[in-house]
């Protein structure tokens, strides 16, 4: 018996979530008194696989063939199940993003196993085995008990810190069970964005909505996110108005983030936002309308008008660096 997870990468790196869904795995594993094996699909070196040690993985298996490079739901559940099988794994563990979203419930059903997904703690395992997750769009949590042989866990990103034992892995190389009529889809074109720190890797947001008047404004949303090293985000109007991109719009239309810090500007709090951001650690409002609902949410408030308030803000950010 063993616990697997499954390390999600990105171009032969792996994202923050994977890491902190090995340490959570190896934290269940230590309860168990068993021991904790990281999965990775795709290309990758042995040498940076094998970093997975330093956040409790004892062995990682690494299924390098590069028809995995790019995530199909279907195909990657067939391989995660294949392994978890061999290994005699009774607990397996993702991230809940948005290949977790997808591979996790197929995986399930391969394997019958009971499915918990959005997890924020570790189970509780006396007399059982009991989980906790977010539910109706992270405004409540709910407790699970999952009585199945076999469980699969996707942990939500950033709520579970990373614990770094500074070991390195052993990697062990296998060929991927899995044929060409596993892909039930094919990827034509992958289209990533570069240059900026993803949303659903941030741990601080800055984010702003249409009390930015203009597109050409958002320079000083830009400014104070370069000083904070923060990710832009933004309201679904703004997007719809084509202000900002897409892929930076977080609410329950848009991406989901629970960023340590989240700064809305000019965002007035509607309650389709309010669901894709509340569980972000810390909530920082800044708007001219004191009734606005961000504020009943959120942990500090400014009133005040941005064109006055960022710059200054920005500026205290600064200087404040500069001093340490």
């Amino acid at each position: 018996m063993s616990v697997l997870v499954f390390a999600e990468n990105n171009s032969g790196q792996f994202k923050k979530a994977a890491l902190e869904a090995v340490s959570y795995a190896a934290a269940i594993a230590s309860t168990m008194q068993t021991n904790t094996i990281a999965l990775v699909l795709g290309t990758m070196t042995d040498e940076v696989a094998s970093q997975l040690g330093k956040y409790g993985a004892e062995k990682v298996i690494k299924l390098n063939d590069a028809s995995l490079d790019v995530m199909e739901g279907h195909a990657y559940a067939k391989a995660i199940a294949a392994v978890a099988t061999a290994e005699g794994s009774k607990v397996i563990v993702l991230a809940n993003t948005y290949t977790g979203k997808a591979v996790a419930p197929r995986l399930a059903v391969k394997l019958s196993a009971g499915l918990a997904a959005g997890v924020v703690e570790l189970p509780k395992m006396e007399g059982g085995f009991e989980v906790k997750r977010t539910v109706f769009s992270n405004k409540g949590f709910a407790s699970l008990q999952l009585t199945s042989e076999v469980k699969v866990l996707s942990l939500t990103p950033n709520s579970y810190k990373l614990v770094e034992s500074g070991a390195i892995a052993t990697v062990e190389n296998r060929s991927a069970a899995i044929e060409a009529n596993d892909f039930k889809a094919k990827v034509l074109e992958v289209k990533k964005v570069t240059g900026k720190i993803p949303l659903t890797e941030a741990e601080l947001v800055v984010s702003a909505g249409r009390g930015m008047k203009a597109a050409e404004n958002w320079h000083l949303v830009e400014k104070l996110a370069g000083e904070l090293g923060a990710a832009t985000a933004c309201s679904k109007p703004v997007s719809d108005m084509h202000w900002r991109p897409h892929d930076e719009h977080v609410g329950q239309t848009g991406i989901t983030i629970k960023p340590n810090l989240y700064i809305a500007i000019g965002i007035s709090g509607a309650i389709q936002h309010l669901a894709g951001v509340s569980g972000s650690k810390v909530i920082v409002a800044i708007n001219t309308d004191k009734e606005a609902p961000f504020f009943k949410i959120a942990d500090y408030g400014i009133v005040g008008d941005a064109f006055e308030v960022l710059p200054r803000l920005s500026a205290a950010v600064a200087k404040f660096k500069a001093a340490n």
